[in-house]
């Protein structure tokens, strides 16, 4: 039996050493990669601009084909149609209860949308758009966004130029430091919670949503207290007799005749039209602001548009088209403003304004009746 185990031993020694040279050599699979094949695989692009591919594009040939390959989401000014993102606009909007996140206001880096642009859009057809492409459409969202002039040109030699808005707004990754040693200790494993009391309620700490008159969002309605008291005593009061309407001084007629003007004209503001062309507005916000401390942006601010003479909003470079008009000495009127706004290329040739326009003449009433109303 020992005899055999020896033997047994001497043989798989012999086998293991004479296996040797046949495991060193080469399988003769597979070659080098080439330089050229690296390159296709490292489509990575960063920040400091590491992995663009050479070329250019400018912002006209960008609105094209933003408009072919990417209005159909994202709407032909960048302004998001239904669900998907809006891509221009946002300034000013992170501190919003849901912010805005552009290029224009949110992302630090210009490599971010090139990047994403050039492998994963559009949608449905990733990587069908062209370097050059590429760089026009972001060349054009550049400029839906107000950061750059309409005859600028984006090329990998001037791509680090651009610094976008919010550039200082992000901080470095410091969780190694920060969050790790929290969740690396030992757990405890027993008698680990302390006694659990109420210090405040969420109404307290202002986290609670709150309707308008200052309940929790979906309080239902008092209805034991619908009834208004001083209406109730309004009602009992008697009608003045016609003896004493008829003692009142003349001097006091013309402010009485003046007030019922006033009253009625209030009530004769169509408020559900308004708030209907409020939604309608939502297509013209990315590139155009309106009310309280509005500010020319890709296009100009609309306070007191209706009345005023076309192309004349201090600050805002219009094309030609505007400035004939101006010449010309229109007035923005309810049929003039109308007629735009069904067709802005077709009543202003030559217009920059790539937006297609409202076809239906309720969102265009709707729309005036609300640019005459949030722009006085």
């Amino acid at each position: 039996m020992l005899k055999s185990r020896k033997y047994l031993l001497s043989a798989l020694l012999l086998l293991s050493v004479s296996a040797t040279p046949v495991l060193a050599e080469k399988l003769g699979l597979g070659r080098p990669a080439l330089p050229e094949e690296i390159d296709a695989w490292d489509v990575t692009v960063l920040p400091d601009g590491k992995g663009l591919r050479p070329g250019s594009g400018d912002v006209t040939t960008g609105e094209a084909v933003f408009g072919e390959k990417c209005a159909a989401c994202h709407g032909e000014f960048a302004e998001g149609l239904d669900a998907w993102p809006v891509l221009a606009g946002g300034q000013g909007s992170l501190k919003d209860r849901r912010p805005v996140k552009t290029i224009g206001s949110y992302w630090p880096h210009l490599s971010t949308v090139w990047d994403y642009v050039h492998r994963s859009m559009p949608f449905g057809s990733a990587q069908t758009v062209s370097v050059d492409e590429t760089y026009a459409i972001v060349a054009f969202l550049l400029y839906s966004n107000g950061l750059v002039e309409d005859d600028f040109v984006l090329s990998k030699d001037n791509f680090n130029e651009v610094q976008l808005p919010n550039n200082q707004g992000f901080y470095a990754d410091d969780r190694s430091e920060a969050e790790y040693p929290l969740f690396s200790k030992e757990p405890c494993m027993k008698d680990c919670r302390g006694p659990v009391k109420v210090t405040k309620r969420a109404v307290e700490l202002k986290v609670t949503p709150t309707d308008p008159d200052g309940k929790p969002a979906g309080t239902l309605p008092d209805i034991t207290g619908q009834a208004p008291v001083q209406q109730k005593s309004e009602a009992t009061e008697p009608a003045p007799s016609t003896d004493t309407a008829s003692a009142q001084t003349p001097a006091a007629a013309p402010s009485e005749a003046t007030a019922p003007v006033e009253t009625a004209s209030a009530e004769g503001m169509d408020h559900e039209l308004i708030e209907e062309g409020k939604t309608v507005f939502k297509k013209c916000q990315a590139c155009h602001k309106i009310g309280d401390g509005a500010k020319n942006a890709t296009g100009p601010h609309l306070n007191g548009v209706i009345g005023r003479v076309p192309g004349t909003v201090d600050g805002y470079k219009y094309s030609k088209a505007f400035t004939e008009m101006q010449a010309k000495g229109e007035v923005w009127d309810d049929a003039r403003l109308a007629a735009f706004l069904e067709n802005p290329k077709t009543f202003a040739a030559g217009t920059k304004m790539t937006f297609a326009g409202l076809k239906k003449e309720d969102e265009r009433s709707a729309l005036i009746a609300y640019l005459k109303s949030a722009g006085k």
